[in-house]
C-alpha cells in the first residue's frame, strides 16, 4: 500500500474506513499464517515463491577468487581420430592462400552415434560320460532365455532406480540415441530377472550391514499398488541397504539387525529403534534443533524461551567439545564432558509448566543415555545425515515413478537401489560392478537352475 492510498482510507466515513482497516487486517493475518505453516525442513522446490526470502544481491562474481589459477577441462589421454583444417582461399576475400604460418591443437571429446549390435551365438553341447548328461557352455552376455543384452538391462535399471529416469522416457532414450526399440513392459521384466539373479548380492549387503560398527538409519513413506508402506535405509560409509514393507515397528529392524546389535546404532526419535538392544545408540541432534524451530512458531512464551535457550547451548557446547577432542588432553575432556552431562541432568530436573517444556524433557530424559554418545565414539556423529542422504535419491524417483504397482516389484526396487547405492559409497561405477556382480552369477549357476529359469 502507498501513502497515498492510506490516506484516502483514512479520509473516508468512519465506518467505510474501519471496514477498509479490517480487511486489510485480515490479509495480512492469513498471509502470516501460510508463512508459518512451512515447514523447516520442507524441500525449497516445494515452498511457493512468494514464501521465499528475497536473495540476497551476489557479492562476488562466480569463480575462482582473485590470484588463484583458474581450471579448465584436462586434455585427454588418449587420442582416437586426428583430423587436419586448411584452407585454399581466405574465407573472406576469397583471395589464394600460400602455406599455413602458424598452427594450434584443439581436443573435442563426444559420443558417436551408438547403434545395437546383434550377436548370434552357437552353443555346443557336449555329452559328459561322469554326469551321464549334456552339457553346455554358459553364456554371461545376457540372462538366461532373454534377448537383451545384460549391459542394456543394468544401464537402464541404473537410470531408473537410482537416478529416477521414468520407464517411458527410458524407452524413448534408447529408441532416439541407439534405436533400440524395446517396450516399457520388456524392460520391467528384465529389472525383475536381474534382480532375481542379484539377490544372493543383496543379501550378503544385509549380512554386511548387520555386523557394521556404525550404522546409520531412516525410514520414509512409500506407496505399494495405491496403499502405504515404508521405505526404510540402513547405511554404512560403504553399504546401504534398502527395504520395503508393510510395517513400521519394530519387528522390521529386529528382522534386520537381530534383537541385540553389536554395534553403534544413529537414528531419529522413532519409536521402532527403541526395542532393539546396542552397543550405543546415539539420537540425531538435527531433530532436536528441528523441533525447536518449530515450537518457536507457535510459542513465545518466556518459560519456553528460557528452557530453549538452555538446552540449545548444551546441544551446541557438546559439538563444539566433539570438534575440538583433538586439541584437549585426555583428562581436560572428561572433565569437560561431565559438567555437559551435569548440565543436562539439572535442565531436565526442573518441573516444567510449559506443556512444549515439559514434552521436550520427557523426551530427552527416555533418550538420556543416548544423547552424548558421539563423544565418548570415533566415527560417531550426532547427526543421521548420512541415512538422510541415502534416503534423498528414493524420494526423488518416488515423485516420478508413483512408487510400485506390486510385491515383487518393490523387492526389484530394494534390490537393485541397494547394489547401484553401496556401489556408488564404495567409489565404484555403478552399472559396471552390478554388470561384473550379475555375470558372475550367471556363471556359477547350474544347470538345472538354467533350466527351471528357462522353463518359468
Amino acid at each position: 500500500m502507498t501513502r497515498n492510498e492510506a490516506i484516502a482510507i483514512l479520509e473516508k466515513p468512519r465506518r467505510e474506513a474501519i471496514k477498509a482497516i479490517l480487511n486489510l487486517a485480515e490479509k495480512a493475518e492469513k498471509y502470516d499464517q501460510l508463512c508459518s505453516d512451512v515447514s523447516p525442513t520442507t524441500p525449497s522446490g516445494m515452498t511457493p515463491v512468494y514464501l521465499k526470502p528475497v536473495a540476497l544481491k551476489r557479492k562476488k562474481k562466480p569463480g575462482r577468487k582473485k590470484g588463484h589459477q583458474g581450471v579448465a577441462r584436462k586434455t585427454p589421454q588418449k587420442v582416437d581420430n586426428y583430423e587436419e583444417h586448411t584452407l585454399d582461399r581466405c574465407d573472406q576475400c576469397h583471395t589464394p592462400l600460400n602455406k599455413p604460418v602458424k598452427d594450434y591443437k584443439r581436443y573435442v571429446e563426444d559420443i558417436p552415434p551408438v547403434l545395437p549390435k546383434v550377436t548370434e551365438h552357437t552353443v555346443y553341447g557336449y555329452w559328459c560320460p561322469k554326469c551321464r548328461k549334456i552339457v553346455w557352455p554358459k553364456i554371461t552376455q545376457a540372462l538366461p532365455n532373454s534377448m537383451i543384452g545384460l549391459r542394456t538391462v543394468v544401464y537402464t535399471a541404473w537410470l531408473h532406480y537410482l537416478i529416477g529416469v521414468s520407464v517411458n522416457n527410458i524407452v524413448k532414450v534408447l529408441a532416439v540415441f541407439s534405436s533400440f526399440t524395446i517396450t516399457a513392459g520388456g524392460l520391467t521384466q528384465a529389472w525383475k530377472n536381474l534382480a532375481m539373479t542379484l539377490e544372493p548380492f543383496y543379501r550378503d549387503i544385509g549380512q554386511n550391514i548387520s555386523k557394521s560398527a556404525v550404522l546409520h538409519a531412516d525410514e520414509t513413506g512409500w506407496r505399494l499398488n495405491g496403499k502405504t508402506h515404508w521405505l526404510w535405509c540402513f547405511a554404512t560409509s560403504k553399504f546401504c541397504y534398502y527395504i520395503i514393507t508393510k510395517s513400521r515397528g519394530s519387528p522390521v529392524v529386529k528382522d534386520i539387525l537381530c534383537a541385540i546389535f553389536k554395534g553403534i546404532l544413529i537414528c531419529d526419535f522413532y519409536g521402532a529403534y527403541n526395542k532393539i538392544s546396542a552397543l550405543a545408540k546415539q539420537r540425531c541432534f538435527f531433530h532436536l534443533f528441528t523441533e525447536l524451530v518449530k515450537v518457536d512458531k507457535r510459542n513465545s512464551s518466556a518459560a519456553w524461551k528460557a528452557f530453549r535457550k538452555k538446552l540449545l547451548r548444551i546441544l551446541k557446547d557438546a559439538i563444539r567439545l566433539s570438534e575440538r577432542k583433538v586439541q584437549i588432553k585426555t583428562a581436560d575432556y572428561g572433565g569437560l564432558k561431565n559438567k555437559l552431562e551435569s548440565r543436562l541432568s539439572q535442565l531436565l530436573k526442573v518441573p516444567y509448566k510449559d506443556k512444549d517444556a515439559k514434552r521436550l524433557t520427557k523426551r530427552l530424559k527416555r533418550h538420556r543415555e543416548e544423547l552424548f554418545t558421539f563423544l565418548d565414539y570415533e566415527g560417531v556423529s550426532p547427526y543421521n545425515n548420512h541415512a538422510e542422504q541415502q534416503m534423498r535419491k528414493p524420494v526423488l524417483t518416488r515423485k516420478v515413478s508413483q512408487q510400485n504397482r506390486s510385491e515383487q516389484g518393490a523387492k526389484t526396487q530394494a534390490i537393485l537401489m541397494s547394489l547401484f547405492r553401496s556401489a556408488e559409497l564404495k567409489g565404484e561405477n555403478p552399472v559396471e560392478t552390478v554388470l561384473e556382480a550379475a555375470q558372475i552369477e550367471i556363471g556359477s549357476e547350474s544347470q538345472a537352475d538354467q533350466n527351471l529359469k528357462q522353463a518359468a
